[in-house]
């Protein structure tokens, strides 16, 4: 099992440059099954989420080229079948976007219940109302889901909560359906607008992604295209949290500061450094933290994806900090393992009170998900002596050279591999 060693307690100073948006890159590329002709898309992570989806439309018969690093071709014209009932499905939870451009696509599906991290209740219980709305029948048997409509007419759907996922593959559904679909309650984060883009740009109506009320016009057909991905916020976030907990002077670049507004708020109010540029920001700290509240909330509130790297960061504040989850049921099961590093936090129900210490110590520590994951190693540098790492299949799925990153800027990490690593599996 690969594992980081990380020496802690040494400061954060330089440049880090951030990659495209996962959240958004994982829709976008099963998006492109709407596509009639070729989509250049630039600025894609290397993460292992975006070779799991590229490999489950490889399979499905999409040509997929990798052009250099970080852009791929997609030609989806061939695309022939609408089952997605494989175990590559269930490895991410973002393998549900292939509900919606499906059933865009064929006015048909299967899909295989999706994956990913595992931290509470996540049901999908928005996203097939909306599919429904727009005329779908849908059964699930055996652990897929089959969804089925003569023809998508547009719709009006209000969804009960607010969710990214529902926004989303809705959205995907309705871009080729009859008529008009209005979607209320909307969530509004920037991978959203980013995914928005994506589709117009390629010839779809949409009009309003970004606020809660989403209109969309059915269009009969989508041409290829180049589009570039959005820098992806919660990567950039993970860097500001971490030069603030670890201390130092680093410049995060390719941003895009005002997705990053909720993240500078709290740091400011922590007692960090924050000084935004058109295109980067600035994290400056050199003392003890204060202590603050956070309370996680749909965008443009504060992130539940940072939640964890907030809590890492208060560990060490002088005083006593509350982070309230109101986003995901049980998203504190890394808790016991940032205890390992002596954090001192209590847990009641939603709520963490974490009760600053003077400093935390290495041990060895494991990834429980994705931005868990990030959130030990985040505890591994500001702490002192030597930490490792496991279960690093989470932090893959979602940051691109987190080590390099992390070693430009002067941290004493290093991956310790049992076998060598397989590239992206796609065509040259």
């Amino acid at each position: 099992m690969d594992k980081l060693v990380i020496n802690g307690g040494k400061s954060l100073n330089g440049s880090v440059t951030i990659s495209g948006a996962k959240n958004a890159v994982v829709a976008i590329i099963p998006a492109a099954l709407l596509v009639d002709g070729k989509c250049i898309i630039e600025n894609v992570p290397t993460i292992d989420d975006v070779s799991v989806i590229t490999d489950i439309l490889s399979q499905l018969g999409a040509k997929i080229k990798l052009i250099n690093k970080t852009t791929l071709e997609i030609d989806c014209t061939h695309v022939d079948t609408y089952c997605a009932d494989n175990s590559m499905v269930r490895k991410m939870r973002a393998s549900y976007y292939l509900m919606g451009a499906l059933l865009g696509k064929f006015n048909k599906a299967v899909v295989s219940m999706p994956g990913g991290c595992d931290f509470g209740s996540r049901p999908i219980d928005q996203h097939l109302k909306g599919f429904k709305a727009l005329g779908a029948e849908i059964t699930q048997e055996n652990g897929n889901y089959s969804l089925r409509a003569d023809q998508l007419v547009g719709s009006h759907i209000f969804f009960d909560v607010v969710s990214v996922g529902a926004t989303i593959n809705v959205m995907l559904a309705a871009v080729k359906a009859q008529g008009l679909t209005i979607i209320e309650n909307a969530a509004k984060e920037p991978h959203i607008v980013d995914v928005a883009n994506f589709l117009n740009s390629m010839g779809a109506n949409i009009k309003g992604a970004g606020t809660d009320v989403i209109k969309i016009k059915g269009v009969d057909f989508l041409r290829g295209g180049t589009y570039s991905v959005i820098p992806d916020y919660i990567e950039a976030g993970t860097y500001m949290l971490m030069a603030a907990g670890v201390g130092g002077d680093v410049i995060i670049k390719n941003v895009i500061p005002k997705h990053l507004e909720s993240i500078s708020a709290k740091l400011i109010e922590t007692g960090a450094n924050v000084v935004e540029y058109d295109d980067s920001i600035r994290v400056i700290n050199s003392s003890r933290l204060q202590p603050c509240r956070i309370k996680t909330l749909p965008y443009p509130g504060f992130p539940t994806d940072l939640q964890p790297l907030a809590v890492t960061l208060l560990t060490t504040a002088s005083g006593t900090s509350y982070v309230n989850e109101s986003v995901w049921d049980n998203r504190f099961q890394y808790i016991d393992e940032l205890r390992r590093f002596g954090a001192n936090i209590n847990v009641d129900g939603n709520t963490a009170s974490i009760e600053g210490v003077s400093r935390l110590e290495g041990c060895q520590a494991k990834a429980v998900d994705l931005r868990a994951g990030a959130a030990m190693v985040m505890a591994a540098l500001m702490a002192q002596g030597q930490s490792e790492i496991t279960n690093l299949k989470y932090i893959d799925r979602g940051y691109e050279d987190l080590e390099e990153k992390l070693t430009n800027l002067g941290a004493d990490i290093k991956r310790i591999c049992d076998f060598e690593g397989s590239p992206l599996n796609i065509a040259n």
